[in-house]
């Protein structure tokens, strides 16, 4: 038992070993500090084209990497943040954008959260109306008392258990009242 744990940590550490080596780390030299804040900023807001979820900084697919090298030669060069994310954009679309621009194509995808909140809230707000609505019929239902002929339908329908249970309720109290005469 002690062996195989022994063998099951071993092959865990060299697992995690070898993870560390499977990850590339580039390493780049900015010429300022505010160009490597500047990159750093950019390869986080922008998308990497062939992963669907993934940043430029995250992502280790080959195009990332490429891209991320791009990015770093227009910093170098001079280029503005809107001129690279607009040769981006021009290159593979507003995909590459996690926040593209409001316009009438994205229109959508900036309103659709907001208006399935807003349907949520309302359901919400119905279904509450309609529990308490329930809620009220069934206390009023419940306080009222069987008038006349509702009882005797009652007993009917129950097969008379409500008289066996009356009679024994009349039963108990007579033996009770006799106990107290003695």
């Amino acid at each position: 038992m002690l062996k195989q744990l022994k063998s099951y940590i071993a092959v865990i550490l060299l697992m995690i070993v070898s993870s560390y080596a499977l990850s590339v780390v580039e390493v780049k030299e900015f010429s300022s500090d505010q160009l490597r804040d500047r990159f750093q900023v950019l390869v986080t807001e922008l998308r990497c084209p062939k992963c669907q979820n993934q940043n430029l900084a995250d992502s280790n697919s080959p195009i990332s990497s490429d891209l991320r090298n791009e990015i770093f030669r227009m910093l170098e060069e001079g280029k503005s943040d809107q001129e690279i994310i607009d040769f981006l954009v021009v290159r593979y679309g507003e995909f590459v954008m996690y926040r593209p621009p409001v316009k009438e194509t994205t229109l959508v995808l900036w309103l659709t959260p907001g208006i399935l909140v807003l349907i949520g809230i309302i359901i919400i707000i119905v279904i509450r109306r309609r529990q308490a609505a329930a809620f009220n019929v069934n206390s009023t239902n419940t306080s009222s008392t069987l008038v006349g002929n509702e009882q005797e339908q009652l007993d009917q329908l129950l097969g008379g258990a409500t008289k066996s249970k009356q009679n024994s309720e009349e039963l108990g109290s007579e033996i009770e009242s006799g106990e107290e005469k003695t």
